[in-house]
């Protein structure tokens, strides 16, 4: 399977986080009534490839490029807390951003007097919006109310304690914001869910089940994976995070998942396999204007206001634009890397759907991939590319343009080094989160 996405971080799938027109895709069904995993009659299925490769993604079906070859929802997913906590404002389920697009660009821009033009083309409904009347976080709609309730959130609701720093569940989320700064990559509520989510079931072997199918690693990957999360300044403070954890969710049905062992497995599987997720009203606002048909005079005027609301917005916020988070998805976990993908993954409906879409052509059979890494990133050479995935996820590309550049230099160029670091990170975060 995928030595995965974005990655030792969440899997990537081509971001244009703060881009102004990000590419479209088919509309997706109910986000809450259907079972996670992708829509009937999907043009791919996972196949087994090797031991040492694990799962593959393949065609079973010609595809053509700009297809969407599959929409799926997630088996659990959680926005990111230093992103909530900096009030980017999203659904507690399905992360469907909640500010009307003129609040966001207000927010974003620090400017509360500012008017959008066209408001009628935001598909924001606050008259749907519902608070949970113990915690009161807040959702999209009555029904990702009613299936987070279901699923996992009658263990996780604070009720009365939610601004208690006491409440082991703060204490938990406290102590990952002290130790995994943003760009933030993974959330250690995305664990906390999956364990809710089995304390809560009927059938909780099923659940346990379904969670195996992610991708493993070795011992030493899954101590790689964990320390790549947290840090380097933080890699003795794993087991402070297990304790804490433990004393927030402990079950006695999962009691391997709260050992030394089990706890860092835990931490490898939502390391390697989750995808990240990315939510704007602004940019679903951007693509409804897009879409107007306009005289030329206006147009022009409409697309010089947008682009210069892009300016000034990255002026005053940097790239940070979306609502973030992560999730667990079933067919898109199995998607391997490659330099030159035949697919993306992206969030056209303002939720946690994600789109897979053909890049190219792909012939029954044909194996669908997609990238780790940005399209800056794909540029680089060889060495470089590979030095970035084996540090997020500890693997050595072999795709076609590798090999293909297999006798080039084992050689890093001057600009590329001068990227290297903290750009790397923020760029591996951009490619999760394409909206």
């Amino acid at each position: 399977m995928k030595e995965e996405e974005e990655e030792a971080l969440p899997a990537p799938g081509g971001s244009e986080r703060g881009s102004r027109r990000p590419k479209m895709a088919a509309a997706a069904g109910d986000v809450c009534g259907s079972p996670a995993g992708a829509q009937p009659g999907a043009a791919a299925e996972a196949r087994f490839i090797s031991s040492a490769k694990g799962k593959g993604l393949f065609a079973t079906r010609s595809i053509r490029k700009g297809e969407t070859v599959f929409v799926e929802r997630p088996v659990v997913a959680s926005q990111f807390l230093w992103n909530a906590l900096y009030n980017y404002r999203a659904c507690d389920h399905c992360l469907r951003a909640l500010e009307t697009a003129e609040e966001n660009a207000q927010r974003l821009l620090g400017k509360s007097s500012l008017v959008l033009p066209h408001p009628e083309q935001c598909s924001i409904r606050k008259d749907l919006h519902q608070q949970c009347p113990r915690c009161q976080v807040t959702y999209c709609s009555a029904e990702c109310r009613q299936a987070a309730l279901e699923q996992y959130h009658q263990v996780l609701c604070l009720g009365p304690s939610r601004d208690d720093p006491t409440h082991p569940l703060n204490k938990l989320q406290e102590a990952w914001r002290n130790m995994h700064y943003p760009p933030e990559t993974s959330s250690i509520m995305l664990m906390a869910r999956m364990v809710a989510t089995v304390k809560q079931a009927k059938d909780k072997d099923w659940w346990i089940k379904a969670f195996s199918q992610f991708c493993s690693k070795t011992a030493n990957e899954e101590e790689e994976i964990a320390h790549k999360l947290l840090g380097d300044k933080f890699k003795g403070q794993l087991e402070l995070l297990r304790l804490l954890f433990t004393e927030a969710l402990y079950d006695e049905h999962l009691s391997r998942w709260f050992t030394p062992e089990g706890f860092r497995s835990l931490f490898a599987l939502v390391g390697t396999n989750g995808q990240g997720i990315g939510t704007s009203s602004l940019s679903q606002w951007v693509h409804a204007c897009d879409a107007l048909d306009l005289p030329m005079l206006q147009r022009e005027e409409l697309d010089a206001f947008i682009d210069q609301l892009y300016k000034d917005i990255e002026k005053e916020s940097g790239e940070f634009l979306n609502c973030e988070g992560s999730g667990l998805y079933v067919l898109q976990s199995c998607c391997n890397h490659s330099c030159i993908p035949n697919a993306e993954t992206s969030f056209p409906d303002n939720n946690f759907l994600l789109h897979l879409t053909a890049l190219e052509d792909i012939e029954a059979g044909e194996e669908i991939c997609i990238s780790y890494l940005d399209c800056c990133q794909r540029e680089r050479s060889r060495h470089s590319r590979n030095k970035i995935l084996r540090e997020n996820y500890l693997f050595t590309c072999s795709c076609p343009k590798c090999l293909a550049q297999a006798d080039d230099p084992d050689a890093t160029s001057d600009e590329e080094e001068e990227g290297e670091g903290e750009t790397d990170d923020a760029e591996l975060e951009d490619e999760m989160t394409d909206v």
